[in-house]
């Protein structure tokens, strides 16, 4: 698998156009401002405070291309007033050749919410995932979150990620119950 995939959500008003792309060293500075928002600190996980903090978790990204085990996208809003706007992340993860299932994951920028981002990154992802990777046996996606986060039960509902089961919690890194929503290939 190479970085140099590139998807495209097309602009549904009032939504602009989005273009989901690897990572790379210039989404440093916006890396850096949009993990500065409180909530992406409480449900994100990029703990990243600085530029080195930004460039580590960038290097992550890539070297997950590299391997074939982690497919993080940048996604950018596109569009006349915003050519290439940092909204947002989606990721394929916990992925190997024959492995029948793997687990997506996303982030939306503050400034960005409630836009309808994270559920058409999220379309993007889970087609490209099943055409790339289904044909090797990829079936299931999964996408998993803490109980109390219902914005993201929202996007898993507007995605069709069906609701599978509760989750216990796993502390400290999972403190509270969570769920887990899969969606099936062809489905």
């Amino acid at each position: 698998m190479n970085d140099t995939v590139v998807l495209h959500t097309v602009a549904m008003p009032p939504a602009p156009a989005l273009v989901l792309r690897s990572w790379c060293v210039d989404d440093v500075p916006a890396l850096i401002e949009v993990c500065r928002d409180p909530a992406m600190r409480l449900w994100a996980s990029p703990a990243v405070q600085d530029d080195a903090d930004a460039m580590r978790w960038v290097r992550t990204q890539q070297r997950g291309w590299a391997t074939g085990d982690r497919f993080g996208f940048a996604v950018l809003e596109t569009g006349p007033d915003s050519p290439g706007q940092l909204v947002g992340n989606v990721v394929l993860k916990e992925t190997a050749p024959g492995k029948p299932s793997a687990e997506v994951g996303y982030w939306t920028a503050a400034h960005a919410r409630g836009k309808g981002v994270a559920p058409r990154a999220l379309e993007a992802l889970t087609g490209w995932a099943f055409d790339t990777l289904g044909l090797g046996g990829l079936r299931r996606l999964e996408l998993l979150h803490q109980v109390d986060n219902s914005a993201s039960c929202r996007v898993a509902e507007k995605s069709r990620y069906d609701f599978d089961r509760v989750l216990p919690a796993a502390p400290p890194a999972f403190p509270l119950d969570g769920h887990l929503h899969a969606r099936h290939r062809g489905a």
